[in-house]
């Protein structure tokens, strides 16, 4: 038997070792040692900028990345705020490597180092009891979203938590540096907002104002970039509707480059509402579907959970219930649709300079994902936990000008930076968003 075909034997997880044993970088390919070898000219530089790991058996857990381990900083270091930590955090967003915005639903009470283990009796299906250990080891000791005792503002959940003594509603949205310094921001707005969903900037807009998206007080709020002033309201706080002046649980925006924008709307409403620069209502589609998931016609929505809007002016919209990605043209004409498998739950998306969509799974895979414009997935990487660089939830992604990328853990209740490992293949990093008119 020939090399190759000794190689093609092989099982997978020792095939990255034997590049060595290929005659050169197409041989490689072809055998399905090296998936992307990029620009590498000979084997040994196909074998190195594949995933620049450690070791050659590393699976990809963090692609390119290394976690920036204790950022931020630890919140119960804070004069006043000790014994407190971080709750179900919703966003973040990054202006440039010293000023990370972060949304979360207030904080929570630091759990002990280590929970003792209780036995617990609940009644079981047949009407006897049987007996559970809480909580489960090797995995976290609560889910600050969806857990009754959790962080305040999910409707599904509603929290029996007593402010003050389980959550107190404090740094909702607030800035973080590169050292991990939390640095306060809006803090008079606390009382305002009910749920702060995500949190942008527009790439076109030069006074960088900040879009709070709070899908509990149906409202977008738009702020200077310091936070000292509120500059506009969408939507009409405190109602719900499904008109030209009411959202209903909206969730994310995006724009276009001359400031046009386009709304999520969203959890119960199931449109994408298009709007003029100024906020002036301009059109709106959508249909609901049939509820179960396995909606197909287009222009339904089962839960408008994310938008992006590419260099093309083509709108993606994330379907999210429906596991898949619906494209329109700019006034809302249907163009494709992207199944994403049937255990798939997209987060959100972000559309870089170099026109690839990238997606988070938050409870469905655990992954991040690279797709080219066609509707492909690229790659994938990561793994479900709570220990540094795993992930749970990752509800909004960021990258700054560095290209770190962070992200928000709603379920893990945390927000992370992965700086890129030196070395590292640059298709398995996250671009970087394009930024035509800022200065920085």
């Amino acid at each position: 038997m020939n090399k190759r075909g000794v190689i093609m034997m092989m099982p997978a997880v020792f095939l990255l070792g034997c590049v060595e044993q290929a005659e050169d970088v197409e041989q490689a390919q072809d055998a399905g040692q090296v998936q992307d070898v990029g620009q590498a000219q000979d084997v040994e530089q196909a074998r190195d900028s594949g995933w620049n790991l450690p070791n050659k058996s590393d699976q990809r857990v963090m692609g390119g990345y290394d976690v920036v381990k204790g950022w931020p900083k630890d919140l119960s270091t804070l004069p006043g705020h000790e014994g407190w930590t971080w709750g179900a955090v919703q966003g973040v967003f990054a202006q440039n490597p010293d000023r990370i915005f972060v949304t979360m639903r207030g904080e929570l009470r630091k759990l002990p180092e280590d929970i003792p283990a209780q036995v617990i009796e609940i009644e079981d299906q047949a009407g006897g009891t049987m007996r559970l250990s809480a909580p489960v080891r090797r995995a976290p000791a609560r889910n600050p979203s969806l857990d009754p005792m959790g962080s305040p503002g999910e409707p599904h959940w509603p929290t029996i938590g007593e402010e003050g003594r389980d959550y107190r509603w404090e740094h909702v949205v607030f800035v973080v540096d590169r050292d991990g310094e939390v640095v306060e921001w809006g803090a008079q707005w606390n009382s305002m907002f009910k749920r702060v969903h995500k949190i942008r900037i527009s790439p076109y807009d030069p006074e960088k104002r900040v879009w709070v998206i709070d899908d509990a007080a149906n409202a977008i709020y738009i702020f200077s970039n310091d936070g000292q002033e509120l500059l506009q309201t969408l939507g009409t706080p405190g109602e719900r509707g499904n008109d030209e002046t009411h959202f209903y649980r909206q969730t994310d925006v995006a724009w276009l480059p001359e400031g046009i924008f386009f709304v999520a709307d969203g959890y119960e409403n199931t449109r994408v509402v298009k709007f003029g620069k100024e906020g002036d209502y301009l059109m709106s589609w959508g249909e609901p579907s049939e509820p179960g998931g396995n909606e197909k016609r287009p222009n339904y929505f089962n839960e408008v959970h994310s938008i992006a809007i590419d260099a093309e002016r083509r709108v993606y919209v994330s379907d999210r219930a429906n596991r898949r990605i619906q494209i329109f043209d700019e006034n809302g004409n249907f163009i494709d649709q992207w199944y994403l498998g049937d255990i798939n739950v997209t987060y959100d998306m972000l559309i870089t300079a170099d026109q690839h969509l990238w997606m988070s799974d938050g409870h469905g895979n655990y992954k991040i994902y690279k797709y080219n414009l066609d509707g492909e997935m690229l790659l994938t990487w990561g793994s479900w936990g709570p220990k540094p660089g795993q992930l749970w939830g990752v509800h909004q992604m960021g990258v700054d000008q560095d290209g770190s990328l962070y992200v928000a853990e709603v379920l893990n209740a945390r927000v992370q930076k992965f700086v890129p490992r030196e070395g590292a293949n640059p298709d398995y990093l996250v671009g970087k968003p394009a930024y035509p008119t800022w200065q920085e």
